[in-house]
């Protein structure tokens, strides 16, 4: 039996199961700052969501210069679908969309030896929230 998926982009509708998605990964602070991530969703220029029989089951969420830069704010695909390609998938549609642009990440320790794997680079990088 072939599995299939759709990509498409972000349509508002798909924020509550954006929103589920961010709970199941332990994303507090995305759920926990609902309206403000709302609105990142609304202001990001790359914005793409992964289907399956009608459920959102991943997202990439980015922003970029369309020219030089684009960087991937979030990355999810639900637990039971990981492996299956869909990230890569994601990257790829992103790459179509922005063929110039290189894409820049920032990884947590449980992710680094995915984005190793897709031939990303480790760069050094900062990040500070002010709440």
């Amino acid at each position: 039996m072939t599995t299939t998926y759709q990509i498409r982009p972000y349509q508002e509708q798909d924020f509550p199961a954006i929103q589920r998605l961010n709970a199941a990964e332990g994303w507090n602070q995305l759920v926990r700052l609902h309206e403000r991530t709302q609105l990142a969703w609304q202001h990001s220029n790359a914005a793409l969501v992964v289907e399956h029989t009608g459920e959102v089951i991943g997202y990439v969420r980015g922003m970029t210069d369309t020219q030089v830069t684009l960087y991937i704010c979030e990355l999810l695909i639900e637990a039971d679908f990981r492996g299956q390609g869909l990230a890569q998938q994601l990257f790829a549609r992103l790459h179509d969309w922005y063929p110039t642009t290189r894409i820049e990440v920032l990884a947590s320790s449980s992710s680094e030896s995915f984005y190793r794997g897709q031939a990303f680079r480790p760069f050094y990088g900062f990040r500070k929230s002010f709440e």
